[in-house]
């Protein structure tokens, strides 16, 4: 539902604009990096919950160099994807930097955007019941290989993950439900684009926190007690919501979490077009 949108949009909401136009670092804003610090607990929390994962990547990895066998199909090549699929978000944060941060300091902006992400994932929602209504109409030995595994993407659909993942870098798109959605147009199983999206996450966030976090220490804004709390609260809350959402994604469907970015977004829209204000 795009934390990074709610981030930005809260402030509006209550007033906290000081947070949002603060330029203590360096004159320029430090929300930017106070976000990503904090985004760096659910880096952690995504590692430590899936921790058998990234341990099997660095031993499949190594395994499949020491054999010369890191290719298409074998567990090897997940790992391989998730670096693949992390390229569109890492050149696009490079190269259009300053226009994203403008969006930042726009919390009408984050709202509108999080009415369009409802749309896509009420759009990939619809995708996965024609495949489903597709796959009725095969053999059981067909329907059995309908869904794909991980490691059965070429490196153009793990781009392509990607790419919708790069989207997440505009405040109000969904990181996971954008590339949960991608996922599906690959014919993923909910649980495995879940996953997928997941594991792609970390590197990304990881990234931008070398980039963005050393500016913080430049600030006086936050001491570092806030922002290690921050972080640990950002963690402990995404370590339940990412157990809840990978059980939740064995059966259940990307709608309700359309509906709830169609109402707060038109919701947060109709506050800052009145001058209302929950304060």
């Amino acid at each position: 539902m795009s934390s990074l949108g709610h981030t930005v949009i809260f402030p509006g909401l209550f007033g906290w604009g000081h947070l949002l136009n603060d330029t203590g670092c360096g004159g320029k804003s430090c929300f930017l990096p106070l976000v990503v610090a904090l985004h760096l607990g659910t880096s952690a929390a995504l590692i430590l919950y899936f921790w058998r994962d990234w341990l099997g990547f660095g031993k499949t990895i190594v395994q499949g160099v020491i054999d010369a066998d890191v290719r298409r199909g074998t567990e090897a090549w997940v790992p391989v994807a998730v670096i693949i699929a992390c390229i569109p978000a890492g050149l696009l944060g490079v190269f259009f930097e300053e226009k994203l941060k403008e969006i930042f300091a726009s919390p009408i902006l984050a709202a509108g955007f999080l009415v369009c992400n409802g749309s896509f994932l009420f759009l990939g929602e619809g995708l996965r019941r024609r495949a489903e209504n597709k796959m009725a109409k095969l053999s059981p030995q067909e329907r059995a290989t309908y869904f794909r595994p991980l490691n059965s993407l070429t490196w153009w659909e793990a781009l392509a993950v990607g790419f919708a993942q790069a989207f997440a870098l505009i405040p109000g798109f969904s990181r996971s439900g954008m590339t949960m959605v991608g996922g599906l147009v690959v014919r993923l199983t909910h649980e495995d684009a879940a996953r997928f999206s997941f594991l792609m996450g970390t590197p990304v966030i990881l990234a931008a926190g070398v980039l963005e976090v050393p500016k913080l220490f430049h600030q006086n804004m936050f001491s570092l007690f806030q922002i290690v709390l921050g972080m640990i609260i950002c963690g402990v809350a995404a370590y339940f919501s990412t157990k809840f959402l990978m059980k939740y994604f064995e059966k259940g469907r990307l709608d309700p979490f359309a509906y709830y970015c169609w109402g707060f977004g038109l919701l947060s829209l109709i506050i800052f077009w009145t001058g209302l204000r929950p304060y």
